[in-house]
């Protein structure tokens, strides 16, 4: 039977959510389950699986305890021989402030510590201890407030920077491996308030789903969000295509960000998809606040001069054109940039062949190098100005390529870095300017793992190291 840290090993595996060359922070609250997956990373660690940087702790200061709780998660980290990154924040006055509930205060204060946390400590990921039953409170609680398959895919295993290692053990797994271990952790009192949405689910909803219907609902639930989230990710490759040709910006108004959905175009498509393509357009001005169902359903129905309100913006049919015009104040209180709407593109690139990509005035090109060429091939991408040439392993591309802009998400090992890098963050390094970012064409194989960041960098898997591979020299020029 396999153990817990075999189970673990598994996900990583599965989902590929680090090697023996990623830095990986903790995330460690005190809880039983952030306390169990600070010392599987150190087995880990000590397995060299992977590097274990340090522990992450954050003080959201709701709790008479929460000073108590961060000088415990202190003596984790010192018990792990392990640097500690500990903030703190009111977030109870920055719901207050933003108008905002105090969960999601809490979690947009939590995730932009992260992000500060790994750049302090020189990680690359940080790791988060939800469980399995965290995964099927999830999707009740999502499916309860009417969420679509996006929604119902519930958390990933992999988000960007945050990585969930756990989310195949069960909660009460990971308490007997700690209590096995005669490892300590602290109780959140708050856990016991089921005035609180996902406690009064743990509480009461899940042991009635239990009792009454399905003694393995847990398990049954966090496969469905499984299955949502596959289902999901297959739909959002083809709605990007969507968005691409039927979403455009439109002229904005002051600090207003604007939108324009054709509507005709978007009707041929069938209906799942005309409603996907309306709520990624309405997400992107809603402000993070969450978009529903009923607003998508309202948007789709709208008659010619007839408009309504949405989370964070207005929409007004005008002819043939959906129109959705974002508020000032919800762009000034995202990230710069955050609700400019990009204009997706993906080409297939034959090998050998060159495809024009209008959306950037550029032209991108794939020609297969014979062994004994190779390294005048190399010469020839050393000679190219600019960078804009790059030698890469034609026996891993597969038959074809494709030639896309970014997604979210997106990740890549940039040669000599040791590590997966999100893209975001490598443009960020590479000072590649905001507006520009979405222009950069990106080279991907046929599972869509990035080959090249055209003009900048390739893939470490990439790179080829023995002449007598196969070899594909991909160039970039301008129109």
């Amino acid at each position: 039977m396999a153990t817990l840290v075999d189970r673990v090993r598994q996900l990583v595996r599965e989902h590929d959510l680090f090697d023996r060359e990623s830095r990986v922070l903790a995330a460690v609250s005190g809880g039983s389950d952030s306390v169990a997956l600070a010392h599987l990373l150190r087995e880990l660690d000590a397995a060299g699986e992977v590097k274990l940087v340090g522990i992450a702790h954050f003080n959201h200061q709701l709790r008479v305890s929460a000073d108590d709780d961060e000088r415990f998660v202190a003596g984790v980290a010192e018990s792990l021989g392990r640097p500690i990154v500990i903030d703190r924040a009111d977030v109870a006055a920055r719901a207050r402030r933003e108008r905002r509930s105090v969960e999601d205060a809490g979690r947009a204060a939590r995730y932009e510590f992260f992000e500060r946390a790994c750049v302090s400590a020189g990680a690359d990921l940080v790791a988060l201890g939800h469980t399995r039953d965290d995964q099927a409170e999830t999707f009740l609680l999502r499916l309860l407030r009417g969420a679509g398959p996006r929604g119902l895919a519930s958390m990933y295993p992999r988000n960007g920077r945050v990585v969930r290692p756990l989310l195949s053990c069960r909660r009460e797994e990971l308490r007997g491996w700690i209590d096995a271990q005669h490892l300590a952790f602290v109780e959140d009192e708050t856990n016991a308030d089921v005035s609180i949405p996902r406690n009064r689910v743990r509480a009461e909803l899940l042991p009635l789903l239990r009792a009454r219907f399905n003694p393995n609902i847990v398990d049954v639930l966090a496969d469905e969000a499984d299955v949502a989230r596959g289902g999901w990710e297959w739909m959002d490759a083809v709605v990007a295509d969507l968005s691409a040709r039927v979403v455009r910006p439109g002229a904005a108004q002051a600090a207003e960000p604007v939108l324009e959905i054709d509507v005709a175009a978007l009707t041929a498509a069938p209906l799942a998809l005309q409603r996907a393509v309306i709520w990624h357009a309405m997400s992107e001005l809603a402000g993070g606040r969450p978009v529903s169902f009923n607003h998508v359903e309202a948007a789709r129905r709208l008659k010619s001069d007839e408009c309504m309100d949405a989370p964070g913006q207005r929409l007004e049919r005008i002819g043939p054109r959906l129109v959705l015009r974002g508020r000032a104040e919800e762009a000034a209180r995202n990230r710069p940039g955050a609700l400019k709407a990009p204009n997706l593109f993906r080409y297939p690139l034959s090998i050998p062949g060159e495809v024009e990509v209008p959306d950037t005035g550029c032209v991108v090109s794939a020609e297969a190098v014979v062994a004994s060429d190779a390294e005048d091939g190399g010469a020839i991408v050393r000679n190219y100005p600019d960078g804009q040439a790059a030698l890469v392993r034609g026996d891993l591309c597969g038959q074809s390529l494709v030639v896309r802009n970014r997604r979210p998400g997106d990740r890549f090992r940039p040669v000599g870095l040791g590590g997966q890098k999100k893209l975001q963050d490598y443009f960020v390094d590479r000072k590649v300017a905001r507006a520009h970012r979405d222009t950069v064409p990106l080279v991907v194989d046929e599972t869509d793992r990035i080959v090249w960041v055209a003009g900048h960098g390739i893939d470490e898997a990439f790179r080829v190291t023995d002449p007598a591979q196969a070899v594909l020299i991909l160039k970039l020029r301008q129109l």
